[in-house]
């Protein structure tokens, strides 16, 4: 249930009052109330959210509508474009304009308030201030709503009415949002090759009633079906796996469209959308694998292997950079004296305004993002082998984190803010009961440190057992390794609040991945079944994630019963004990358990976005 407040102005005069009821009441409000006391009556005793609206707005009714459904039920505020305003818009946050970022936009008069923020609103009407600079003081910091295709603006005579009717009147409502509902921004490919003809089947998802997670549903089916013709590795099949895995890449942004064109969103839906989209290009690299093996071609595993280690490994550093970005937009600081990093964060800032032009895309194809690794899979697949395909995967790969790692690490030194330590750090370090009620009690800092240094050591070992180095003593090399990497959880509650301890959670993935790599080769696990782990644990270490972005429950148990740390002695114990293949195999089954235990126990409700 949603509150409607109409706060009393301009618009009196003007007779848009019923007009905006009515609008109010389409988006979602159970109730409107509207006079000079009503917002501060209301901001002191709602429970519910608050949707506010001036009453000298005119605007497309579907903006209400939008901030009534925004996604992640955060509080939100319609913004309109100005390069005088006197607010700016920053990875879709609306923050106070200031002499080093400039405002770029202002307010629409119109906002929805999330319950959590009622205290901060109550304070900031008490006040007597404008609304939107009280609560931006306040430290609120609200999710941007643009106008894009639609119309908004604040009238004050009857000459700014009939100009801003005429323009509401001249733009198809169910055409614009339509439109609106592919997002603003997206990689190359994504723009070009499916943006383009995606809102078609967007739009005939939503009159036969598709939901957004049975649009998930329908590509996953379809990745699998491409995945497992690529197991034929016969030509016409992998033809046909390329053109398959394409279709499921373009259902995997229908299902996101459906969700914003219909709004129907919830946590839920976003959770899935994430562990499939993971799910179904793990998929396809297995099924690259295994067709090349089938046909005799060597080393397509390995290769198997290394793609998702580093694909994970980078998504980590994607998520945690994203949430420190958000924090330092949110809590700037004085930039470490405009050194290489503040230099880079402006360049950046410059090429993405630049929206079209030959730097802006490079700068977008060059991380390797999601449209564009399909891409690439589908047409080598086509046209080469298995091997080749995750050959190819591997070394664009590289080269983007290389470029994202090297960049992100010095605009992350200049922003000076830290993020991991705004969480329960614990649980996205994973640490389990050896570290928690172990490891940890010891004063030990920098967690960076021994997190990079755990993965270093995985690496090392690794490569060592790959070329024969330790190949007589082996069990005495994984023994040592696994306590370097235990290491780790040394400097488990310290204090992760570094400008680069958002590494911290990619580095111990490094570690466990690389270890149970090790492990593998030492103990001569079949490929296929090392691959059967790290797949599980990407499901598990994603969920954290997953739940993090999408705004989903925490879950029944705020830390995992085994941990990174029991998962690498459990692993240390079988690979010395000569049990490798039955531990890595023993260990893929109590993951997939317990990651589909917890699943089915945290989502038993389902979610809005069905």
């Amino acid at each position: 249930m949603t509150l409607a407040v109409l706060r009393a102005g301009a618009g009196h005069a003007l007779g848009l009052a019923d007009e905006l009821t009515d609008a109010l009441r389409a988006a979602g409000a159970s109730s409107v109330e509207s006079g000079p006391d009503a917002l501060r009556r209301v901001a002191r005793t709602a429970q519910e959210p608050v949707l506010i609206c001036d009453d000298n707005l005119v605007a497309h009714p579907s903006l209400l509508w939008m901030l009534a459904t925004e996604p992640a039920g955060r509080t939100t505020a319609l913004i309109i474009p100005d390069p005088a305003g006197d607010l700016r818009e920053d990875r879709g946050k609306v923050l106070t304009a200031t002499g080093d970022s400039p405002g770029n936009v202002r307010y629409g008069g119109a906002m929805w308030v999330a319950p959590a923020d009622l205290p901060v609103l109550a304070k900031a009407v008490e006040s007597g201030r404008d609304l939107m600079p009280a609560l931006l003081e306040a430290g609120l910091v609200p999710v941007a709503t643009p106008l894009r295709l639609l119309k908004a603006e604040l009238v004050h005579d009857p000459a700014e009415l009939a100009r801003a009717r005429d323009q509401v009147a001249a733009v198809d409502e169910d055409k614009a949002r339509l439109r609106m509902a592919v997002k603003e921004k997206d990689d190359f490919f994504t723009t070009y090759a499916v943006s383009t003809w995606s809102p078609v089947v967007t739009k005939l998802s939503a009159r036969l009633g598709l939901t957004p997670s049975g649009v998930t549903a329908i590509s996953v089916l379809f990745a699998v079906a491409a995945a497992l013709a690529f197991w034929q590795a016969s030509r016409p099949a992998m033809i046909a796996g390329g053109v398959l895995l394409y279709l499921g890449f373009v259902l995997d942004c229908v299902d996101g469209q459906l969700a914003r064109y219909t709004r129907r969103f919830g946590a839920f839906g976003g959770w899935l959308d994430t562990m499939a989209d993971r799910a179904k290009e793990y998929a396809a690299y297995a099924g690259l694998a295994a067709g090349a093996e089938r046909l005799g071609i060597p080393y397509a595993w390995p290769l198997a292997i290394t793609a998702i280690v580093l694909q994970t490994v980078r998504h980590m550093t994607d998520a945690w950079y994203g949430a420190l970005h958000d924090e330092a937009a949110a809590h700037p600081r004085p930039q470490a004296g405009g050194g290489v990093g503040a230099r880079l964060s402006a360049a950046s800032t410059r090429v993405q305004g630049d929206t079209g032009s030959v730097a802006y895309w490079l700068k977008r194809i060059v991380v390797f993002p999601i449209g564009e690794r399909w891409a690439l899979m589908s047409v080598l697949a086509i046209f080469t082998d298995g091997r080749i395909a995750l050959a190819g995967m591997v070394i664009c790969g590289l080269f983007a984190m290389a470029y994202t790692l090297a960049l992100r690490s010095l605009r992350a030194i200049s922003m000076r803010v830290g993020v991991l330590d705004k969480v329960d750090t614990a649980r996205f370090r994973d640490d389990g009961p050896l570290v928690r009620a172990v490891l940890g009690r010891l004063p030990v800092p920098a967690p960076l440190a021994f997190a990079a240094l755990a993965a270093v050591a995985a690496l090392g070992l690794v490569i060592a057992l790959l070329t024969g180095g330790f190949e007589p003593t082996a069990p005495v090399a994984v023994a040592v390794t696994a306590l370097i990497v235990l290491a780790a959880g040394l400097p488990a509650r310290a204090r992760h609040g570094g400008p680069l301890d958002w590494l911290v959670p990619a580095a111990l993935r490094a570690a466990e991945f690389g270890f149970v790599v090790a492990v593998g080769v030492s103990g001569s696990v079949p490929t296929p079944v090392t691959y059967l782990l790290l797949f599980t644990l990407t499901l598990h270490h994603y969920d954290l994630v997953a739940r993090m972005e999408k705004s989903a429950p925490a879950g029944q148990v705020t830390h995992d019963w085994l941990g990174w740390d029991g998962r690498v002695l459990v692993l240390a114990v079988a690979a010395v004990a000569g049990f490798a293949t039955a531990g890595v195999l023993a260990l893929a089954v109590v993951v997939l358990g317990s990651f589909l235990f917890h699943t089915i126990a945290d989502w038993r409700t389902g979610g809005t976005r069905s």
